[in-house]
């Protein structure tokens, strides 16, 4: 259970199982019945906090006191929110998502000279966690290094189709910087100096990895799930998602709310580190990914997670007589092993991190 050195079983590509033209998807795709889509209350006349962030790009970071309330609301009761107007440009986004978009459709041996390993997973996988027989889920992904500059690996990244690697550093970029400036505001709206968290994270040493998720078609889209209910285990997440199908779902009182991208907005959301952080000020929270039988999708998560040997535990600041520390202190390399092994697995491992009292 413990070697991260190979995956348990031979990989099969979701993708490859999708184009076969198979009426039914093989057993080890199909979710226990209470973890099926068809059978959660799902939610679709509500939708996940839209804030405009005109302001915040600019010199100063001038955003008014509305929109500081908004996303700080939205950090304590939902965990997610969009953001428009967020000075990444429209024509960039579009550009990296239809970039991998065309590496999915690249040929398998193509893909295949980029294939993972459970030890970093970096590169071109079909699973998360080594568990042998596990249930999977119905998705091939990209993971890479962005940051640090120690881990940032070119020959790593996908060489096709032409301009990919320059596209995902010029992406890279616009990210590292939009999520400083939003770290900023949660750390403001927490009461604390603006570089409070930045700098728990490990200030300059932050890390940050990009996980490209290909969705493709389901034949049996209400029997399994592109990805399985689950935290970031990270610090905080911006999401590009697919711009024509949804697929989100976030848990909010119980239900399940399918998100409803906003025309080129990120979907932010609040990490486990940053809930920990926090000493759950802010929440992260489940979300999980449906599947379609008519329409592949293709998004991009973008993951600002501490320095990976910095024990994380709850601010000095955000404790105090009445608000007790609620989580032990754990590295994210120690916290992110759980995850490598077991897979996605609801809010278990946060769970798990509560101090006793």
């Amino acid at each position: 259970m413990n070697n991260l050195h190979d995956w348990p079983e031979p990989i099969i590509r979701v993708q490859s199982l999708s184009e076969s033209g198979q009426p039914m998807i093989p057993e080890r795709y199909i979710k226990l019945v209470p973890d099926r889509p068809s059978l959660n209350p799902v939610s679709n006349d509500v939708n996940i906090p839209i804030i405009d962030l005109t302001g915040l790009w600019e010199d100063g970071n001038a955003l008014p006191a509305e929109t500081l309330d908004q996303i700080s609301s939205a950090c304590r009761e939902w965990g997610f929110f969009q953001v428009v107007n967020h000075g990444v440009s429209p024509g960039l986004m579009d550009r990296a998502r239809e970039t991998w978009r065309s590496f999915f459709h690249l040929t398998m041996e193509t893909k295949q000279s980029y294939a993972n390993s459970p030890k970093t997973y970096e590169g071109y996988g079909s699973r998360l966690g080594i568990e042998k027989g596990a249930i999977l889920d119905w998705s091939d992904y990209y993971f890479l290094h962005y940051l640090p500059l120690a881990l940032k690996d070119y020959n790593k990244w996908p060489a096709s189709p032409d301009s990919c690697r320059e596209v995902i550093d010029e992406y890279g970029r616009e990210l590292v910087k939009l999520s400083g400036r939003i770290m900023k505001v949660l750390s403001i709206n927490l009461g604390l100096e603006e570089n409070h968290l930045q700098n728990a994270f490990g200030g300059e040493d932050i890390g940050a990895c990009l996980r490209v998720n290909f969705y493709p078609k389901c034949p049996q889209p209400d029997l399994a799930l592109g990805l399985s209910s689950h935290s970031d285990p990270g610090g905080m997440t911006l999401l590009l998602p697919d711009h024509d199908v949804p697929g989100l779902q976030v848990r909010k009182d119980g239900r399940w709310i399918t998100v409803k991208p906003a025309r080129h907005a990120f979907i932010v959301n609040i990490g486990d580190q940053i809930q920990v952080l926090s000493n759950a000020n802010y929440k992260s929270v489940e979300h999980r990914v449906i599947v379609n039988s008519g329409m592949e999708r293709v998004s991009l998560a973008f993951f600002c997670n501490p320095k990976s040997d910095i024990p994380i535990k709850p601010l000095e600041e955000l404790v105090s007589e009445d608000k007790p520390a609620l989580y032990s202190p754990m590295t994210f390399d120690e916290y992110r092993r759980f995850i490598r092994l077991r897979g996605p697995k609801g809010k278990s491992q946060v769970e798990s991190l509560k101090s006793p009292r």
